[in-house]
């Protein structure tokens, strides 16, 4: 059995690093913990977590709800990741049905969220074209400095 959180203290969002640096790895934990904390006070921005009866975080979804012209309100998943160590047991399934349902009671319009490119990353493209999602458009981006 597992149950879904949102990461409140500095604690619970250090518990999240070790999967959220699979999806971000150019992060170190002081700077995965800071920067989450401070998203929090000034993008609205939550931190959720999929923990088993063990205590084992096994899967991590960061969102923020926004408005948009273009979509109206819009649940923003910023990351989703499932530990690579248990991939295939349901819990990034969980998890982004608990999102979808977290739109729903904020009264979203949509969801959205951005996911990369290449051979590494077909199988979440796969899983989020399973949940029913669809590629509606290209993300262009201009780096103005190196992280």
């Amino acid at each position: 059995m597992s149950t879904i959180s949102i990461a409140s203290s500095p604690a619970d969002i250090a518990r999240c690093f070790p999967v959220m640096s699979q999806l971000r790895p150019h992060l170190n934990e002081a700077r995965f913990v800071a920067q989450v904390e401070r998203q929090q006070q000034t993008a609205g921005f939550v931190l959720a977590f999929v923990e088993t009866d063990t205590k084992e975080i096994v899967a991590v979804a960061g969102y923020r709800i926004s408005e948009f012209l273009a979509w109206g309100k819009v649940l923003y998943v910023d990351d989703l990741i499932a530990d690579e160590r248990t991939r295939g047991k349901g819990y990034a399934s969980q998890l982004f049905d608990w999102l979808v349902e977290q739109a729903r009671n904020a009264n979203c319009d949509q969801i959205h969220l951005d996911s990369g490119t290449g051979p590494n990353r077909y199988r979440a493209h796969r899983f989020y074209l399973h949940k029913c999602m669809d590629i509606t458009s290209h993300h262009f981006a201009m780096k103005l400095k190196e992280r």
